[in-house]
C-alpha cells in the first residue's frame, strides 16, 4: 500500500534541516553528510552509511514525489533502530519480507548479498575489506522492481532501520 509520508514510526522524530548538494534529492532518499557539511544522495554501494532520508517538503505543501532543487535546504529524518521509513528501491531490485537492504550508492537501497568467500590458503588471497555497517535496515514488505525502468512512487519501500 502506497503512503504519502517517509515516516511511517518514528519513536524520536530527529529530524535536521540541510542544504542540499548541486543534485536534487528526492525523499526517501538515503543521504550522506559531505565534508562541507551539505548532504547528497549516499554515494558508497554497500558502503558504511547512517541512517539519514529526505523528507518531503510539507512545510511547501509537496508530496513524497517533490524533488527538492538543487541546493536548497531540506529536511532530513534521522531514524533510530526499530524506526520505519518508506525508503527508494533501487531499479531491478527484488525483495522479500525479512531481507537486509544496503545502499546502491545512488540514494536507493538494495537487497544485501552477504560475503561468503572461501579460500584454501586466506593469507595467500590477501585481505579483504568489509565495511562494518553497511546495512541500513529490513524489507517490511515485498517488492519486484526486476523490470523497473526508473524511480518512481512504485519505487518505494517500508524499511525498518537497523
Amino acid at each position: 500500500m502506497a503512503k504519502n509520508s517517509i515516516i511511517i514510526k518514528s519513536y524520536t522524530k530527529v529530524q535536521e534541516e540541510y542544504t542540499a548538494t548541486a543534485v536534487a534529492i528526492t525523499p526517501g532518499m538515503l543521504l550522506e553528510l559531505t565534508s562541507s557539511g551539505t548532504v547528497q544522495a549516499h554515494s558508497s554501494a554497500e558502503g558504511n552509511s547512517l541512517p539519514m532520508f529526505a523528507l518531503e517538503d510539507e512545510l511547501q505543501g509537496y508530496g513524497i514525489d517533490t524533488a527538492y532543487g538543487v541546493s536548497t535546504k531540506i529536511q532530513v529524518l534521522i531514524p533510530r533502530r526499530g524506526d520505519i521509513v518508506y525508503a527508494l528501491l533501487a531499479d531491478g531490485q527484488t525483495a522479500a519480507i525479512g531481507d537486509f537492504l544496503e545502499s546502491n550508492g545512488a540514494g536507493a537501497l538494495q537487497v544485501h548479498v552477504s560475503e561468503t568467500e572461501s579460500w584454501e590458503n586466506p593469507s595467500a588471497a590477501g585481505s579483504i575489506t568489509v565495511p562494518p555497517n553497511p546495512i541500513v535496515g529490513q524489507a517490511l514488505e515485498a517488492v519486484d522492481l526486476s523490470d523497473s525502468a526508473n524511480l518512481t512512487a512504485t519505487g518505494r519501500i517500508q524499511v525498518r532501520i537497523i
